[in-house]
């Protein structure tokens, strides 16, 4: 009798490898035409409802042809993208990807490792992009460092390093509840939310971060920390850890880091940098003398998916202290037992320097582009960015209908239109009307803030294509939809 083997090869694997190639070269080549006409195109669109209940509907339970599942792709979801590959994207603060990052993602989920641990080239490929983070921020060469996917996840690893290694506390094995005071952290009342969330997933809780207020140009004022911080001493608390800002999320402004670093090392805390933003302007001669104590910080976090412009999502925590990063998250199970040689030998596995044991090849990206473009054409697109953002300011001041609402720090603009007479009730309408007609209709798309108890439209430039004329042609249809609303 015949047996019937089918059911015992099926594979995931196309029918007709050909095909499939030819697929794959015409989704390349629809992306690149996407890429080089992207300025022709509307920044944003409204999906449809018939969109959206497309993408409603429930499992398959039978496969369709991969060339019908790509034109589905193509109408309902590529016309409907955020937009931050367009060269006047402005909203938060969010890169615009390259080429050849694109394709090094491709590359890197072709390969498919897992890059925790074992010993193949990938491992490799994240321990030079580490060292070259390093570099970057002239940490020294034996600190340590970890990929992780962005900045919420940089800050809770070094803030958990920071925790742990605290004095002879030994909450990594005794917990919280063990230490001799309650622990508190320091940051600004404009530091970004996820020190706070961070602080409540590592068990410290809200209360126990303290928000210091910040001077006319919302950087966190020292002496008022430093007040804090004796308080809190003489009220039988345990500082431990201190988090200066090198680029808020709302103006970009940078804390005194030479301040807080000093207090720091008064007090016996962590320093730890929140530089999501900013820590890559220190490659701008101009912020390079105000970034330059990063260099002394226990710990750094920072995105390369922003002023690297490669392609989400990937980010760096660096920690002065190598053995402090191991010690707060080493852990060896049987099943992850290293030998001297083969798969289960070569370089430590990152799991002992984070959370996550299942990592994609994210370090290709960057490897890959820093090996495109270097150190040197990375530091002058920074800092166009940051001209950018100062054009535009001495656009927004020739004006006589604008107004600047924040001093430009970096590469972040803010300011709104004014009218005479208007109440503030009708000048947050007004502007919050602007912000949604240039979405709407597909000019530009920054996003806004409330600096003062007032609306703000907020330009955040960390955008590869951005030209000096997408900032006149901002200027001017900001005027223009404001002259047309009544």
């Amino acid at each position: 009798m015949k047996t019937d083997t089918t059911k015992e090869n099926l594979t995931l694997d196309p029918e007709n490898w050909d095909a499939m190639r030819q697929l794959g070269h015409r989704m390349i080549d629809d992306l690149f035409d996407y890429w080089e006409n992207i300025r022709n195109e509307k920044i944003w669109k409204p999906i449809p409802q018939e969109v959206k209940e497309f993408l409603d509907q429930p499992i398959p339970e039978k496969g369709q042809n991969p060339e019908e599942v790509y034109q589905e792709f193509k109408q309902n979801i590529f016309p409907y993208n955020k937009g931050n590959v367009h060269p006047r994207f402005f909203a938060w603060i969010q890169g615009t990807g390259t080429p050849l990052g694109v394709l090094a993602d491709l590359l890197a989920s072709g390969m498919n490792p897992n890059v925790a641990i074992g010993e193949h080239s990938a491992m490799y490929v994240d321990r030079q992009v580490v060292n070259w983070c390093k570099e970057l921020m002239n940490f020294p060469a034996d600190a340590s460092g970890i990929l992780v996917s962005g900045g919420s996840m940089a800050n809770i690893t070094a803030l958990t390093v920071a925790r742990n290694s605290f004095r002879d506390e030994k909450i990594r094995q005794r917990g919280l509840k063990a230490a001799s005071a309650q622990l508190v952290l320091y940051c600004s009342t404009e530091t970004h939310s996820c020190i706070q969330k961070a602080a409540e997933i590592i068990g410290l809780g809200t209360d126990s971060v303290r928000k210091i207020g910040v001077n006319g140009h919302y950087e966190m004022k020292a002496d008022e920390l430093e007040f804090q911080i004796q308080r809190d001493i003489e009220a039988g608390l345990l500082p431990f850890c201190i988090v200066g800002t090198s680029g808020t999320v709302n103006t970009g402004a940078i804390d005194p880091m030479d301040e807080l670093l000093a207090v720091s090392k008064k007090y016996g805390l962590w320093f730890h940098v929140d530089g999501a933003y900013g820590a890559l302007a220190k490659l701008d001669p101009k912020y390079a003398d105000r970034l330059k104590a990063i260099e002394e910080a226990d710990s750094l976090a920072f995105d390369l998916h922003k002023w690297l412009y490669v392609p989400y999502e990937v980010g760096c925590t660096l920690i002065r202290d190598a053995k402090k990063h191991r010690d707060s998250f080493a852990l060896t199970p049987n099943y992850l037992i290293q030998e001297s040689r083969g798969l289960s030998g070569g370089l430590d596995s990152i799991n002992n320097h984070g959370f996550e044991l299942s990592r994609g090849f994210k370090a290709l990206k960057i490897w890959m582009s820093l090996k495109e473009h270097g150190r040197e054409k990375y530091a002058q697109m920074i800092a166009q960015n940051n001209r950018q953002a100062e054009y535009l300011a001495d656009l927004v001041n020739k004006s006589p209908d604008l107004e600047l609402m924040a001093p430009v720090s970096m590469s972040i603009t803010c300011f709104r239109m004014i009218k005479l007479g208007y109440t503030e009730n009708q000048l947050r309408e007004l502007n919050r009307e602007i912000l949604l007609r240039l979405q709407e209709e597909g000019i530009a798309s920054p996003s806004s803030t409330i600096l003062n108890g007032k609306y703000t439209l907020r330009i955040a430039n960390v955008n590869q294509r951005t030209q000096m004329g997408d900032m006149d042609l901002l200027i001017r249809e900001v005027l223009r939809i404001g002259s047309e609303i009544q």
